[in-house]
């Protein structure tokens, strides 16, 4: 049996693929993780996929199995270096993979950069360190430095490119983690970019029994929390998928750290972008000087340094000519912004998409008294809010009391609503694109004592133009 050395003996991973059955040692550099889970008995699992100098794609995974979550291995960083001792090669339905078995296996897990230290950051009970083992680890380090992650996976997306229904590879910024119920969490990532808008599916008059939320957890995230959150570029929520019943360990999901997730699939809910954590999704941290994390790092640094770039990507070179506002030198926010800006009251200037009215007949736009009151829902990349419109802001934004027809033109308009020769303003259920356009808001509280209390926000010194020709 071919060993690197013949008093120490750590088999090459080709090497060790012939010797199944057969208890060996190993020393790999670690390509990805695989979530933490509860196993089907009583101990929690996950799988390590490594490579060496002998077998450098696609890898082979070692299968961990330990008392809780807490002793499996965690990995600091793809390109990490792990040293095996005492695991089984086995196969299963022709895969060949290494079994770590919790009674008598030890793993340590070492920096995978060049340096001179030697010293584990993780190590099981059982691991004992050797002298010898640093040269081997040493060499490992050496052949890793030239060693490319990327040989066996697939192209990497932003949030801007990602798809609807495909398994894609995505990297990002893991932001939050947050229990929603007891084993359903929600984790919150971001690239710097924006998700592409998506197509309204509600139908208008349903707003008034089941309005179009502004968040898809039932239990929104506190304002503490939203702080802490970047004000440009999309956070996407990711949840677990609801045919994965095992409990997963995303509570030692890293935060603060930037992660290449393998095979998540994203789709819509509620018109807003939701990734999937599947069975089959694996994940790498990257270390934060890793090219990829610098260089979406400088992008984001030079989108934010721009006087306009803070409007949505898809609005660009400039939203929608349909409204104009009174502060057309103001630069622009995002709504996350809105929703964090310390003081209140304060006024805004954001391209914002109008997804829903209420009410939704542009006759019930007035009080019979003939006041305007509308809520509007508004959304960019960052955030969705409500937003009304009243009294003299209303008569702003529509030219001041026109006819129904031209209240429904108007309106349609900014709702992405194909125009109607139905006088009343009835709708057919149809998928709606709304337009991007500027608006002003303002935020306030209701009652001016109550500096606690829930923010409100109103457009203002906003109106529609009338493009009929």
């Amino acid at each position: 049996m071919a060993s690197r050395d013949c008093d120490y003996r750590f088999l090459q991973l080709l090497d060790a693929m012939a010797s199944i059955n057969q208890t060996v040692n190993l020393i790999g550099v670690v390509v990805d993780t695989s979530i933490p889970k509860k196993s089907k008995g009583t101990d929690c699992f996950c799988t390590v996929k490594i490579v060496d100098e002998s077998y450098s794609s696609p890898g082979i995974l070692v299968n961990f199995f330990a008392e809780n979550m807490e002793k499996l291995p965690h990995v600091e960083s793809a390109g990490d270096i792990i040293q095996l001792s005492h695991v089984v090669m086995k196969t299963y339905e022709k895969e060949i993979y290494i079994l770590f078995n919790k009674k008598f296996s030890s793993f340590a897990l070492f920096d995978g950069k060049c340096s001179t230290n030697f010293v584990p950051y993780q190590g099981s009970p059982k691991f004992r360190p050797r002298e010898e083992d640093k040269k081997f680890i040493a060499d490992l380090r050496k052949w890793s430095a030239d060693y490319q992650l990327e040989r066996a996976t697939n192209e990497w997306l932003s949030l801007k490119e990602i798809r609807v229904g495909e398994r894609i590879n995505l990297m990002c910024k893991v932001l939050h983690t947050y229990e929603v119920t007891e084993n359903e969490w929600v984790i919150f990532l971001w690239d710097g970019t924006d998700t592409p808008p998506v197509t309204v599916q509600t139908k208008l008059e349903d707003e008034m029994v089941n309005p179009i939320p502004l968040d898809l957890q039932q239990f929104p995230l506190s304002r503490d929390i939203l702080c802490t959150f970047p004000a440009v570029g999309t956070v996407l929520r990711m949840i677990v998928d609801q045919g994965n019943t095992e409990k997963l360990g995303l509570h030692l999901l890293k935060t603060g750290r930037w992660v290449k997730f393998l095979n998540i699939i994203c789709h819509h809910h509620a018109g807003l972008w939701r990734g999937l954590l599947m069975p089959f999704t694996r994940l790498r941290y990257l270390p934060n000087d890793d090219p990829l994390v610098l260089q979406s790092q400088r992008d984001y640094d030079k989108r934010v340094s721009s006087k306009w770039a803070w409007m949505p990507l898809s609005s660009i070179p400039w939203p929608s000519y349909i409204t104009e506002t009174d502060y057309k030198e103001v630069p622009f926010v995002t709504l996350m912004n809105v929703l964090t800006y310390p003081e209140v009251t304060s006024k805004f200037r954001c391209v914002v998409r109008v997804i829903a009215a209420y009410p939704w007949r542009a006759e019930d736009f007035r009080s019979p008294l003939g006041t305007y009151r509308i809520r509007l829902t508004l959304e960019d990349p960052t955030a969705r809010i409500h937003a009304f419109v009243y009294a003299e802001d209303g008569e702003e934004l529509f030219g001041g009391y026109p006819s129904v027809n031209v209240m429904i033109r108007k309106r349609n308009k900014l709702l992405g609503i194909a125009n109607s020769d139905d006088s009343r303003g009835r709708i057919e259920y149809a998928p709606r694109n709304p337009p991007w356009v500027q608006c002003c808001i303002k935020s306030y509280y209701l009652d001016k004592s109550d500096v606690w209390g829930t923010r409100n926000y109103r457009i203002f010194a906003t109106k529609l133009v009338d493009q009929t020709s």
